[in-house]
């Protein structure tokens, strides 16, 4: 049996679920998240927890029971609490800065990259080297995340670029055997 998918998930005070069928629908304090899941999956709410279970132990099943349990918790969370990703800008001239509902960065490009949030995303940055990103949808806040990173990633030779807060960025040695013919 799943060890994820058998625990079940507490809905906190504040949050109403609505379940019907493989449809999921959570509200909360900072906004409403709703997802359809497998419809081999059987998700009941019994008083203030919800349960999933899955029909047999097939490989497949065995594999969207803790998805599925994993995937309603995010939406359970993400309206409560929220999610955020903390995104650090390094090397000598990068910074970043948050005009109205864009977020400007000099990334050591010709022109300045603009990025603006959404419905779903906000942006803050609250110094020229710091992006937090947050919203209530954990997939959506990664994938923003993941977009912004692009824009300029880590180099491994002197670890310029965007990076996530705590991300080891592995440096190269540079040309070695300086003014060496042979």
């Amino acid at each position: 049996m799943s060890r994820i998918g058998r625990k079940p998930i507490n809905i906190p005070a504040g949050v109403e679920v609505k379940i019907n069928g493989s449809e999921v629908s959570v509200k909360g304090p900072k906004g409403t998240l709703s997802q359809s899941f497998n419809p081999k999956m059987g998700i009941a709410q019994e008083g203030s927890e919800i349960l999933v279970t899955r029909p047999d132990d097939q490989k497949e099943n065995r594999s969207l029971h803790g998805l599925t349990r994993t995937l309603i918790h995010n939406m359970v969370v993400g309206v409560t609490e929220g999610f955020s990703k903390t995104l650090e800008v390094q090397g000598v001239g990068y910074r970043v800065q948050k005009q109205g509902k864009d977020l400007v960065m000099n990334l050591g490009f010709s022109h300045q990259v603009v990025v603006s949030e959404n419905e779903d995303i906000k942006i803050e940055a609250p110094n020229a080297n710091t992006i937090i990103i947050s919203g209530i949808d954990k997939q959506k806040v990664g994938q923003f995340a993941a977009e912004v990173r692009e824009k300029r990633p880590p180099e491994p030779y002197k670890g310029k670029g965007i990076r996530y807060q705590g991300e080891y960025v592995r440096h190269k040695e540079g040309k070695a055997g300086k003014g060496a013919k042979g």
